[in-house]
């Protein structure tokens, strides 16, 4: 799934207008063939709202609606009149995945917390509106209130949820932890779809991703150039990469677009893309050190 128009957007100083998210979407969905592209959050504001009806009326006239998700959140009904009227089917729920996070923000028990999952759940049914689940600081979680959790997701699995999305939401994990936790939620769980989503607070994100793919979780996220909340999240170039050429896996994926779809969203975003950014900057297939242009020359050894 690429976030880049929601987590992507909260980079600082990026706002996408309207007709630009249009043109991202349309670039994921139809140039590059990404599966499901998560475009905003609800009851942000007008703008944001008018943005998603552009959004989904396009994506609904090219039969890409499914493809379209907007984050949501447990408020009783608000959210759900929000990307009901805004034309979307599917709504991404935030929950906490923490006992920290439940007991300090929402000041509730986590049966309290699934009751009111459990209403909102219900109401988006009710209307025909998918839902999947982010179980937010689900990382921290993990490390400090396993039991909290479980708790938590032994309840959720009875709940119509089509993806479990476990979010290192403060970029805190390493490579073995990342293995080590999803493990826990796929054997654990066997019946469950999985995505992982990675934050890059320690420049671990795509390591994470590749963990995480191992550990037998079912989808990643990712956004174009690694946009994202403070460090960012796993960059879409650099993980399809490691996808198709380490782990030896498919996609739908069109590497031949990257680069081009990288160029738009940096001139939208107004974030420049480093030259030696791998795969998509403009110098990571050039070579300088005179043994590189000699083998390269002779039989491209480099």
């Amino acid at each position: 799934m690429d976030t880049t128009l929601r987590d992507g957007e909260q980079t600082s100083g990026v706002s996408f207008a309207a007709e630009e998210k249009v043109s991202v979407a349309r670039l994921l969905i139809e140039e590059l063939h990404v599966d499901r592209v998560e475009i905003a959050s609800a009851r942000v504001s007008d703008g944001e709202f008018k943005a998603v009806q552009k959004v989904t009326q396009w994506a609904k006239n090219n039969s890409h609606l499914d493809k379209i998700e907007v984050l949501g959140f447990v408020d009783g009904t608000a959210s759900v009149d929000w990307i009901e009227r805004s034309g979307c089917q599917v709504m991404n729920l935030l929950c906490k995945g923490s006992e920290n996070h439940c007991t300090h923000q929402l000041r509730k028990t986590a049966q309290e917390h699934l009751r009111d999952i459990r209403s909102v759940i219900d109401e988006a049914r009710s209307r025909g509106i998918k839902v999947n689940i982010y179980l937010e600081d689900w990382s921290n979680g993990m490390r400090h209130s396993q039991e909290y959790v479980f708790e938590m997701m032994d309840s959720l699995c009875e709940m119509p949820i089509e993806r479990y999305m476990l979010p290192d939401t403060l970029g805190i994990l390493n490579p073995d932890e990342t293995e080590l936790f999803c493990r826990k939620m796929t054997d654990r769980y066997p019946s469950l779809h999985f995505d992982f989503h990675a934050h890059n607070d320690y420049d671990l994100a795509v390591a994470n991703v590749f963990e995480a793919i191992k550990a037998g979780v079912h989808g990643v996220h990712v956004t174009v150039n690694g946009l994202g909340e403070r460090a960012g999240n796993a960059p879409l170039a650099s993980v399809i990469a490691l996808i198709h050429d380490q782990l030896k896996l498919s996609t739908h994926i069109d590497e031949n677009k990257l680069y081009g779809v990288s160029k738009v969203v940096e001139s939208y975003s107004g974030i420049r893309i480093p030259d030696n950014k791998p795969l998509i900057g403009d110098n990571v297939f050039t070579q300088v050190a005179g043994i590189h242009a000699d083998g390269d020359k002779k039989k491209n050894l480099y």
